[in-house]
């Protein structure tokens, strides 16, 4: 029986560490790591983790939603590791899935971790929604002024080859285009 380790942080900014060290001490060998966010089922070093273990084996985590943010995912993977007859533990929530009170309590936070990201979606809609009613523009800015964008489509009229708009304007073909082809849409 061999001890399976998965740890997890959303962004590349974040570190392992804590989790690795918890693991270790568990005596997890080898331990899966991934900088992935917990919303995405398709992972994969998650995937290739759940390929490695084997009957008799326990697979370790630190906390629930180091594992998915979705109930629904979370309940699938318990669900294909009890069909492979591989245990389940957090270790910072005392979660171990051989047991009907650890099953339970897995459920309970299981729908939490869901409903905090469902929270997290709706604060950054609404935050989104009254960052537009502001007058705010969201999102990259776009490659070229709007007094840019009317000398590159004047100078195109007047006959400049696309080439030397990009050299020009220090942008790509398809901007070019994509510039050019707003104007036209504009005019029907």
């Amino acid at each position: 029986m061999a001890s399976v380790g998965y740890a997890r942080v959303s962004t590349a900014g974040q570190r392992l560490d804590v989790q690795l060290e918890k693991l270790e001490q568990f005596g997890c060998d080898p331990i899966f790591r991934e900088k992935e966010s917990g919303s995405r089922a398709s992972r994969a070093e998650l995937k290739e983790c759940l390929r490695y273990v084997r009957k008799g084996d326990v697979l370790a985590i630190t906390r629930l939603d180091r594992l998915a943010r979705s109930t629904l995912d979370l309940h699938q993977i318990l669900g294909q590791l009890q069909k492979d007859e591989v245990g389940f533990v957090v270790l910072d929530q005392s979660i171990d899935t051989t047991t009907s009170h650890g099953r339970f309590l897995f459920s309970i936070l299981a729908a939490m971790a869901e409903f905090e990201l469902d929270l997290r979606r709706e604060r950054q809609a609404e935050g989104i929604a009254k960052a537009r009613a502001n007058g705010i523009k969201l999102g990259r800015p776009g490659a070229l002024s709007g007094d840019q964008v009317l000398e590159l489509r004047a100078k195109r009229q007047s006959g400049s080859p696309v080439s030397e708009l990009m050299a020009k304007f220090s942008v790509s073909r398809s901007t070019v285009y994509s510039m050019l082809s707003q104007a036209h849409q504009c005019t029907l």
